[in-house]
């Protein structure tokens, strides 16, 4: 018996909650305390993706087929490294982008004598 083409977005759900599964699971067999707002992320997150498929309601959030949006998947992977018990030196931090113009130092291009 074959198979039809399998739901992508199906896929991305159960990929979805099991990371979530995962990351809460390693929480608590590792006996890291998650605070109160990442219980309720993760509790919150699950309840969306379980009732709409996806966690998230604007499509520009997200790519198209994904179940978390580029901000709450970054915040799962924060979850799951505090979970492994990796030092907070070594977990992702927020990158800021370019800097304004007038805060960058003169680049010689200047007729000043």
């Amino acid at each position: 018996m074959k198979r039809g083409p399998a739901d992508p977005r199906e896929a991305a759900k159960r990929a979805a909650l099991n990371a979530l599964r995962r990351a809460r699971r390693k929480a608590d067999r590792s006996g890291v305390d998650l605070s109160e707002w990442e219980g309720d992320f993760l509790g919150s997150v699950e309840t969306r993706i379980q009732t709409y498929g996806r966690a998230f309601g604007d499509p520009e959030k997200g790519a198209p087929g994904q179940a978390f949006s580029a901000l709450q998947q970054r915040k799962l992977k924060e979850i799951a490294a505090k979970a492994s018990g990796k030092p907070e030196s070594s977990r992702p931090r927020r990158r800021f982008g370019f800097r304004a113009r007038s805060q960058r130092a003169p680049t010689g291009g200047d007729d000043s004598d």
